[in-house]
């Protein structure tokens, strides 16, 4: 059976947003979907806490996998050791944001990344982003696509694919998994 993990960001759950919409169009497709709770209190949010959440799945290689936010350099972590079919990695980053979030994201992105060892562990990557995100500058997000060797697509006026924006359904990103991963 087909796999698909989705990843939340920095105090999401996987109920919010459009992770429920894109879970059931995805099973609709024969996925198994798996959506985990991940640790989402500032002080319980930490590389270490949520790589031992994730052990407890059984990812194939073939497995796709969906990051938004945090999850985007959590899913990095993971890919220098793992092999998936293909990431797409939604108002993604590294290093610092430079903003109030910073102390929860420095476990998961204040390094070095092996690119080498992503790279060759996934086979395709698609990188999305705006250009009014209020969290994730587009310049990092860019950034993250040419360390990834493929061309950021860009959704003008989509914010942080969030519920500030009204983000409950995200065709974009579906019709992109649909085309390249079915």
């Amino acid at each position: 059976m087909k796999q698909a993990l989705i990843v939340h960001g920095s105090s999401g759950q996987p109920d919010q947003i459009w992770f429920p919409w894109l879970a059931e169009k995805l099973r609709e497709d024969g996925y198994e979907v798996i959506c985990p709770q991940f640790p989402n209190t500032p002080e319980d949010q930490t590389l270490e806490n949520w790589l031992n959440t994730l052990e407890s799945y059984d990812l194939s290689e073939d497995c796709i996998a969906i990051g938004h936010s945090l999850g985007v350099p959590f899913l990095l972590n993971v890919l220098e050791k793992k092999t998936f079919k293909a990431v797409y990695l939604v108002a993604g980053f590294t290093g610092l944001l430079g903003n109030q979030f910073d102390p929860v994201v420095k476990t998961f992105s204040d390094r070095s990344f092996d690119w080498t060892a992503i790279k060759q562990n996934v086979h395709h990557f698609y990188v999305l982003h705006s250009d009014d995100d209020p969290y994730v500058a587009p310049e990092k997000t860019i950034q993250l696509a040419r360390n990834l060797g493929v061309s950021p697509i860009l959704i003008p006026g989509a914010g942080h694919f969030n519920s500030e924006v009204g983000y409950y359904e995200f065709d974009t990103l579906y019709d992109l998994i649909h085309r390249h991963s079915a």
